[in-house]
Order: structure tokens, then C-alpha cells, then sequence
């Protein structure tokens, strides 16, 4: 007994699902043949209507359980297709006449490339716009920003959503364009040269446009007029790097939400019912922004082998990629579907703790994140900069190792004024407390920021008005 791909049955949705179905790609490798056939039958090839008619009405009557045993025999899975579309059309054989394996595989496996990447970057136009939402909602919070994990200036926890919605913009654009001229083998026969349907159609003009028609009805308006037997598999490379470069902007998000959660500043969402831990009752885990993490690893690894494949092929080619394109391109589009719903369900489940990250955030580190400008208020008043500057870092690190040892209230204020440079140049509590008063003071241009990228995703979201509004389902 198989077992099953557990990315396709856990993750993935259905849409997905159904294009990398081993029924639906026989069902569409189907459709190519019936394609092929009526393009060769209207440029002379005598083919019978009926015959045609026999093999549209059979497309959907899929015997695996034959295809299977024909393959064990024949050792040719294009083969045992044939013979198997051939069987239940109850017609003459006239599927595949001037046509190699590839003419099959490669065009049809580009089709469900295409499709499913359309339908993975609708659902990464979604995570964008809810990234812009959060941002929108949260732009009037200010907390810590970080660097090193450490606390360096204020920033808006909405800034934060901005600056991963930008990165992902930037990826989501160069994908679109990637599919807009992502080009389509086309039927070139065993090397690539046309020899066995120029031979059949009589002219160049006829196989041109048996061509042109075939890549109509696979949603291609691009070709690769000097391929091989294959297509180059550094198509494949680009297309999973894209599919990485997403899933790292979501991965980015991801681990932002981990980090935040864990000082309790926001929560991914815990229904009722949910548990965190087995053992520990009280846990609350980021599970779903782990899953995150968990796929865009997993993408960056089948783009990797991917790049094994890239420049790999033998002259006009071979077949030494199939196993590992076999597992490695559906998988990458599994992981991307399920990554995308992950990444939907904890922005619309999310929260914010806008008291605990004043408590904090705020109150806790900001007198140490104004310390720019208590320097510069110092040396207005008169002092060397130098000179202050190593007054307010003896006295700022003096005070972190208080709070930090006993637990101390931050008073950095009281002991900036009542050293006797700040006493000398006149510079009181109040003074520094009024500085400290209007914390999104030192957010600077924060909330500008947030705007920008906002305008900038707007004509890509109207674009793809209807898969902006897609909102997820219910996830393991």
C-alpha cells in the first residue's frame, strides 16, 4: 500500500490539489492530444471528425489500475497512456501522430506550472494585502524596533508590516513578470527540430500553426523556438526561486510574530478548544507561524535541488531530472498553497497587546532609546558632545544593570539631572521628561513609510482585485 504525500493531503488546497492529481494531469494530457488533433485534421491531416468526437467524449474515463499494469509491461509511462486513451475512445489510433514523449510531458507539466503558480500568486496577492491591513490598524502603536534582537529606536508595530509587505511586493512583482514571459516548450519532437510533424503537416507554415493552436490551449502565448528534447530546467530553478523568495518574505513575518509573541506584544490567535502543550496547560504556542517557517525552508530546499538540475542536461537532453522533478515541483507548489493559508489565517486571527507593549516597549526602554536626543540637547545646551556622551553612558548602563539585577523602575532622568555636567548646563528632570512625554516623536518617518508601500502594492492588488479578497479556510 502507497502512503501519501503528506503536503498534498494536509497543506495543499484543492485547487492545487486537483491540477497535480494524477487524474487531472491524464485528463490534461488528454486535452493536448484532443488539441494536437484538431489542429492537424484543419490543416489537412485526414483524421475523422468522429473520430475526435469518440476520444473527447472518453477524455474523463481514466482507468489508473490499466495505465499502471500497461507501464509495468511497456516501461513507458507515455506508452501506457496512449494505449490506455486509445481503449475506452473506442476509436483508431490517431492521438499522438508526429509527437515524442516531451511533446506530451513537458508542455503539459509547464500548463500546470503556469496554472497553479497563477492561482499561488492570487493567494500571495491576499497575504500582501492583509499585511497592508495590519499595518494600516496597527500604525498608531509604538514599540521597541530592534537590531541584533537588541533594542535600538522606536519604530510602529504597523511600520513593521509594512517593511514585510514590501519585501514580499517586490517578489510578488518580479513573479508576475517571470509568468508573463515564462515560455512554452511547444511541440518540438525528439530534438527539437519539428523533423517528425514537418514531415507529416508538408510545410513549416503548418507545423507553425499546429504550434501557435496547441500553445493557445495550454494559456501560453510565449514559445522556445531551439529547445531540445526537454525544455531548460533552469526555467524550473527560476520559477522555485521565485516560490522561495515569497515564502522567505512570509518566513520574515513569520519569525517577527514568534519573537513578538514571546513577550507577549501580539498572539497569532488561540481559539477555544486549542491547546499549546501537552504537559504545560498554560502555553499559548505560535504553531501556525512555526508551519510558516516550516515551508519556506522546505521551498528553499526543492529550489536548491532544482538548481541541481540547471545545465544538467546532455546534449539536445534527457531524462536523468525525472525523479527528482517528480517530487520536487508539485511539492514546491504544496508547500507554497499551504504556506499561503498558514500565513492568511494567523493575519486575520492575530492580535495586538497595545498595554502590554506601552508597559514594555515603551516605558521600559525608551528614556535609553532617546539617548540620541538627550546628546544632542546637551551639546545644545553647552556641553562637549564627547563629554556627554560618556556621562549618558555611564549613567544609562548603570541603570539597565539596576533594572536588569534588581528589578528597579527606570529612572534615567532623575540620573542624567542630578549629574553635575547636566546640573552645570542647566538641563533638569523635567526638562528630559518633556523630551520623553511624546514617544511617537522618535518614531520619524514611520508612519510616512507605511503610505508609501501602501501606494506602491495598490495597482498590483486591483490587478488581481478577486484574489485580493480571498480569505482562508479552516487549517489543521
Amino acid at each position: 500500500m502507497a502512503n501519501i504525500n503528506i503536503l498534498s493531503q494536509r497543506y495543499a488546497g484543492c485547487d492545487i490539489n486537483r491540477i497535480f492529481s494524477e487524474e487531472g494531469r491524464i485528463l490534461a494530457e488528454r486535452e493536448l492530444w484532443i488539441a494536437v488533433m484538431k489542429a492537424q485534421r484543419s490543416l489537412g491531416i485526414a483524421i475523422p471528425a468522429e473520430a475526435i468526437e469518440g476520444y473527447e467524449a472518453a477524455k474523463s474515463d481514466i482507468d489508473l489500475d490499466f495505465v499502471k499494469e500497461r507501464e509495468l509491461e511497456t516501461k513507458h509511462d507515455v506508452k501506457a497512456k496512449i494505449e490506455a486513451f486509445v481503449k475506452v475512445s473506442g476509436r483508431a489510433e490517431e492521438i499522438h501522430k508526429g509527437m515524442t514523449s516531451r511533446d506530451l510531458t513537458d508542455n503539459v507539466e509547464q500548463m500546470q506550472f503556469k496554472k497553479a503558480s497563477q492561482i499561488i500568486l492570487g493567494r500571495y496577492v491576499s497575504v500582501l494585502r492583509h499585511l497592508l491591513d495590519r499595518a494600516l490598524e496597527y500604525r498608531d502603536i509604538v514599540l521597541t524596533g530592534r537590531t541584533h534582537h537588541q533594542p535600538a529606536q522606536p519604530t510602529l508595530l504597523g511600520r513593521r508590516f509594512s517593511m514585510w509587505a514590501e519585501e514580499l511586493l517586490i517578489h510578488l512583482l518580479n513573479f508576475e513578470a517571470f509568468l508573463g514571459a515564462y515560455p512554452l516548450r511547444g511541440i518540438k519532437g525528439p530534438v527539437g527540430t519539428q523533423f517528425d510533424m514537418l514531415t507529416l503537416l508538408g510545410t513549416p507554415e503548418k507545423v507553425h500553426m499546429l504550434e501557435k493552436r496547441v500553445a493557445e490551449s495550454l494559456g501560453f502565448e510565449r514559445m522556445l523556438d531551439s529547445p531540445g528534447q526537454v525544455y531548460p530546467r533552469s526555467l524550473d530553478y527560476a520559477l522555485l526561486s521565485h516560490l522561495a523568495f515569497m515564502g522567505s518574505a512570509c518566513e520574515n513575518f513569520a519569525k517577527g510574530m514568534r519573537l513578538m509573541s514571546g513577550y507577549e506584544l501580539v498572539t497569532e490567535g488561540f481559539k477555544e478548544g486549542q491547546v499549546g502543550s501537552s504537559a504545560m496547560p498554560h502555553k499559548m504556542n505560535t504553531r501556525s507561524s512555526e508551519r510558516i517557517c516550516g515551508f519556506s525552508t522546505l521551498i528553499k530546499m526543492y529550489a536548491d535541488g532544482a538548481s541541481r538540475l540547471a545545465g544538467d542536461q546532455w546534449e539536445e537532453g534527457d531524462v536523468s531530472c525525472s525523479v527528482v522533478r517528480r517530487i520536487i515541483m508539485p511539492d514546491a507548489m504544496y508547500a507554497s498553497d499551504g504556506l499561503c493559508e498558514t500565513a492568511l489565517t494567523v493575519l486575520c486571527n492575530m492580535g495586538a497587546y497595545p498595554v502590554v507593549i506601552q508597559k514594555i516597549e515603551v516605558d521600559r526602554y525608551l528614556p535609553f532609546l532617546a539617548s540620541t536626543e538627550i546628546l544632542m540637547t546637551a551639546v545644545q545646551a553647552g556641553v562637549g558632545r564627547e563629554k556627554a556622551h560618556e556621562a549618558i553612558k555611564k549613567h544609562a548602563v548603570a541603570e539597565a544593570i539596576a533594572m536588569r539585577q534588581e528589578g528597579a523602575s527606570p529612572r534615567l532622568s532623575q540620573r542624567l539631572a542630578d549629574d553635575d555636567i547636566f546640573k552645570a548646563a542647566g538641563i533638569t528632570e523635567d526638562r528630559l521628561n518633556a523630551i520623553l512625554k511624546d514617544s511617537r516623536h522618535f518614531v520619524g518617518n514611520a508612519g510616512e513609510q507605511i503610505e508609501k508601500v501602501r501606494a506602491k502594492a495598490e495597482p498590483l492588488i486591483q490587478r488581481y482585485a478577486d484574489a485580493a479578497r480571498y480569505e482562508p479556510g479552516e487549517i489543521l
